[in-house]
């Protein structure tokens, strides 16, 4: 299962760390972390988001461990996600509207997960790994066809599969 987790941690040291080891204890595994130092809560607290495969079995052991280490739990989505690719995008990503093509991406059935973006110059094209993950090796293959049909629109080029793995 694919789980999100969003927590909030102190601006020191080995936070992020302590929220990591319960994860790796449990066999979970780290599909992307996304933290970003310059954006603080209200409490002046580091919002990182968390997406990590785990057993689904394990899931409320892993948020009474973390919440048993002071940690502050946002919040924290199960998805029941089996299926998984990643593709390589080629061309003007950001500047063709970057959420536009997620948001015709995403499903009830599908959703990008994770992106990693490399822009070398302003007009330059840009390269990006997109990991899409779904509830069915189907639904993932009609969430490809709807990336690549965006894409096609927007002229970005797509390389499938970088990566793919089902459960």
């Amino acid at each position: 299962m694919l789980l999100t987790l969003i927590v909030e941690l102190e601006d020191k040291p080995g936070q992020l760390l302590k929220v990591l080891k319960p994860i790796s204890e449990l066999g979970g595994n780290i599909v992307g972390i996304v933290h970003q130092r310059g954006r603080k809560t209200p409490l002046n607290r580091i919002p990182v988001e968390i997406s990590l495969k785990i057993d689904e079995r394990k899931v409320k052991m892993l948020i009474d461990k973390i919440q048993e280490l002071g940690v502050v739990i946002r919040s924290y989505d199960e998805v029941k996600l089996i299926a998984t690719t990643s593709l390589l995008l080629i061309g003007h990503i950001i500047h063709t509207d970057l959420s536009d093509t997620i948001n015709r991406v995403d499903s009830e059935d599908s959703e990008i997960v994770e992106l990693q973006v490399c822009m070398p110059e302003i007009n330059r094209p840009s390269t990006a790994i997109v990991t899409i993950s779904a509830k069915s090796p189907e639904d993932l293959s009609k969430a490809i066809s709807k990336l690549k049909e965006v894409c096609s629109e927007k002229g970005i080029i797509v390389i499938e599969p970088v990566e793919e793995e089902f459960l």
